[in-house]
């Protein structure tokens, strides 16, 4: 069965990049609806942009989908991690301004209210992308790779010369609500350089150390540290979800990534949609609808912040 929320759930904050203020709202959709956004604050052309693989503009810094009227939302993919993670099919995210507002840097927040909500199924069969075979695109030293499984499984590696993030790897079996409990309050990381030479170009606005991760050399510049000692990798992770719910539809495959980020999963999105020998569609009967993420996942899976 397809999901959607109960009722609206309200959002306030600064977009990261921008730091203009902006208030969004997600409401409840029809079966088969998929998530759209509305921009409510355009009102001399079509407003509707589609959150889906084929809408995605190359931004360098975060994921952003854009309509043929040139209308766009930037830095969308903590709020459709949280939306995947928590089992949600069908939304329509209104929203007064071109960024989703980075609230604590993670996805959290979003699942905090989506569970506080909670959700509504909805009888209409939950249709997923199944992975057939191997597809992967490169770039330099970073790849990214689907491949075939049972269920939606993630592996990340990432490499940074600066000690204190280092070389972490870490996989993830995402059903059973693994992404809530082990993946939505890991925060968006950055290091103190590069803060520094995004302000110089009137970027990353809105960011603070309470809604990044800082790290400069061995040290972590944010006051409280990390949530987890390998926060980074799990955030990409994070990341990961939020550009893959924009498939259209769950998928069923592993996914791999190798200092991988959104233009390279994007790419790979693309290139399995281009072969289709690669994927087909299936409506999920209960036993692969509990392997989805975000499916059984209560409020108490939620972590403690600090």
């Amino acid at each position: 069965m397809q999901n959607t929320l109960r009722s609206a759930a309200t959002f306030i904050g600064v977009g990261l990049h921008s730091g203009a203020q902006v208030r969004m709202v997600v409401r409840p959709a029809s079966a088969d609806y998929g998530i759209w956004f509305r921009r409510v604050d355009v009102l001399d052309r079509d407003a509707m942009i589609p959150a889906r693989w084929d809408a995605v503009v190359p931004s360098r810094l975060c994921t952003l989908v854009e309509n043929a009227a040139g209308v766009s939302v930037s830095t969308i993919e903590h709020v459709m991690a949280a939306l995947a993670g928590s089992a949600i099919h069908n939304a329509l995210i209104e929203i007064d301004g071109p960024e989703v507002p980075i609230l604590d840097g993670s996805a959290v927040p979003f699942v905090e209210v989506f569970l506080a909500r909670g959700l509504r199924e909805q009888a209409a069969p939950v249709r997923a992308i199944r992975v057939l075979k191997t597809v992967e695109v490169q770039d330099g030293e970073a790849t990214a790779r689907l491949e075939p499984a049972e269920m939606l499984e993630i592996d990340f590696r990432i490499s940074f010369a600066e000690s204190a993030i280092g070389t972490q790897t870490r996989s993830l079996n995402m059903a059973n609500g693994a992404f809530v409990r082990e993946l939505s309050d890991s925060r968006t990381f950055c290091r103190q350089s590069d803060v520094d030479a995004m302000r110089e170009r009137g970027l990353a606005l809105g960011g603070t150390l309470e809604n990044a991760v800082v790290f400069n050399g061995d040290a972590v510049v944010s006051p409280g540290g990390l949530r987890h000692s390998d926060e980074p990798v799990r955030h990409k992770m994070l990341d990961a979800l939020g550009d893959l719910a924009l498939a259209g539809g769950p998928l069923l495959g592993r996914y791999t990534g190798d200092r991988a980020g959104h233009a390279l999963t994007n790419r790979l999105l693309h290139a399995l949609f281009a072969d289709s020998e690669a994927f087909c569609m299936v409506d999920c009967g209960p036993q692969t609808v509990g392997k989805l993420p975000g499916v059984g996942v209560r409020r108490g899976d939620i972590p403690l912040r600090r």
